[in-house]
């Protein structure tokens, strides 16, 4: 058995190690915490007190600040506690992240991909769909309920002393562990659970969720597992059936968590969905009975929903503004699904887009005769530029309309700075190198 570390507190403040974790906290941002300290202010209260913060920590009398509790709405519904540390407190954390993340990085499964270094969610979909093409084609999608709320405090520490033998680092994690959340003036003490929004929760979570990796791996079963995602990919319905039954009989008595009985089932691959993406038959000649990746509906909408908020022709914005919040967008959302399918449907969003810019100007035109003279300045003949702003029609009809598609043309869009979907994604797609699977 390997020897357990000590004497790892004295690495957590270390010189070297804080300043990364300073930089990381600097370049992360993020919202102030309870004592209402920003990032920017950090280095100044770090020069006035370190010293005797460095003490509390190594002496084992540091107590970290309650967490400020955030509700975010989850994208199936419901909400999402979040507890925000403070900026110091989220420093620390780093800092106990970048100590123990090596010790414990050479013992996770290559098919755990979430908040690792050098994997990604790219990774986890491209061995999911490794395994359907295989013909493992009965999928265990496993939702565990509430996860970061149930975490097992008790379970969680016994996992992390096998590893670390310094009390006082231990009594820091467990310390933030039961730290409490304040939310609307009211605090709530923890007993169990992990609360999200600190740099220490997406760690603490894969030590967690590593014990049903190795489990998973003894049983020989073929699995992606991303954060608390879980899918099992097999052969057939029974054994589909019997995996599941044994494995949530593992969670519940072992690793004190509770399965999702309404959100977990068994599905086959058009069915089926993984960190935002679908899964569809390959059309390509020679690809019969495959599958590959497109982009789920609920993805569909959401981005469609923040789309609708860009261009909002209620909100007081110029559409070069609104054109950058767009690209912006764009840059994120196509660099995550890059490589699902999506060409028909990005080539009508495109014009969907372009419609609802069209519109925002049509709105800011506001009057007849500003209207009219914005045609006439466009190069339509005084005639139709009359007809086309007096005309009765609903602001959305003439955006779509071919008066407004031939004078306010994506060219002109583009000299703003407007970049279709459809052209960055092909892009992205064929300029991606495929990048070879994490060892």
């Amino acid at each position: 058995m390997e020897k357990r570390k000590d004497n790892l507190m004295r690495w957590v403040v270390g010189g070297h190690g804080f300043v990364r974790a300073y930089h990381s906290v600097l370049r992360n941002k993020g919202a102030a915490g309870v004592d209402g300290m920003q990032t920017e202010d950090l280095r100044r209260h770090l020069a006035f007190h370190w010293e005797s913060i460095k003490t509390e920590l190594l002496n084992g009398e540091y107590r970290p600040q309650l967490a400020r509790g955030v509700k975010i709405p989850k994208p199936s519904g419901g909400v999402r506690q979040l507890g925000i540390p403070t900026v110091l407190d989220r420093m620390v954390q780093q800092s106990i992240h970048q100590v123990l993340s090596p010790i414990w990085e050479k013992e996770f499964s290559v098919f755990s991909y979430g908040f690792r270094p050098n994997r990604s969610a790219q990774d986890a979909l491209q061995q999911a769909v490794e395994y359907i093409n295989s013909g493992r084609q009965w999928v265990i999608d496993l939702d565990l309920k509430s996860f970061f709320d149930r975490v097992n405090h008790t379970k969680l520490m016994d996992l992390i002393s096998r590893k670390v033998a310094d009390k006082t680092l231990l009594r820091l994690i467990r310390r933030y562990l039961r730290s409490g959340i304040m939310e609307g003036g009211l605090v709530q003490a923890r007993t169990e659970g992990t609360p999200q929004g600190g740099p220490l929760s997406p760690l603490l979570s894969n030590i967690l969720l590593n014990e049903l990796d190795s489990e998973l791996e003894k049983r020989g079963h073929k699995f992606v597992r991303y954060a608390d995602d879980c899918s099992i990919f097999l052969n057939s319905k029974r054994a589909a059936e019997r995996v599941l039954a044994s494995i949530s009989r593992f969670l519940e008595k072992k690793l004190h968590l509770e399965v999702n009985q309404e959100k977990t089932k068994i599905v086959r691959p058009v069915n089926f969905t993984l960190l935002g993406h679908g899964f569809v038959p390959a059309y390509k000649k020679g690809e019969r009975g495959k599958y590959q990746l497109n982009i789920a509906r609920k993805s569909w909408e959401r981005l469609k929903g923040k789309i609708k908020e860009i261009t909002r022709k209620a909100t007081p914005k110029t559409v070069q503004e609104r054109i950058e919040a767009l690209n912006q967008l764009m840059r994120g959302w196509v660099n995550y699904f890059k490589h699902a399918t999506g060409y028909q449907k990005f080539k009508d969003l495109d014009a969907w887009i372009r419609c609802r810019l069209r519109y925002c100007i049509w709105k800011q035109w506001k009057r007849p005769k500003r209207r009219m003279r914005a045609f006439l300045q466009l190069g339509v003949e005084a005639s139709w530029a009359r007809r086309f702003a007096y005309s009765r029609k609903g602001g959305w009809a003439i955006a779509c309309s071919p008066i407004m598609g031939t004078t306010v043309t994506e060219a002109r869009l583009r000299q703003k700075g407007y970049i279709p979907f459809l052209e960055y994604y092909l892009n992205v797609k064929h300029g991606d190198k495929t990048r070879p699977k994490p060892k």
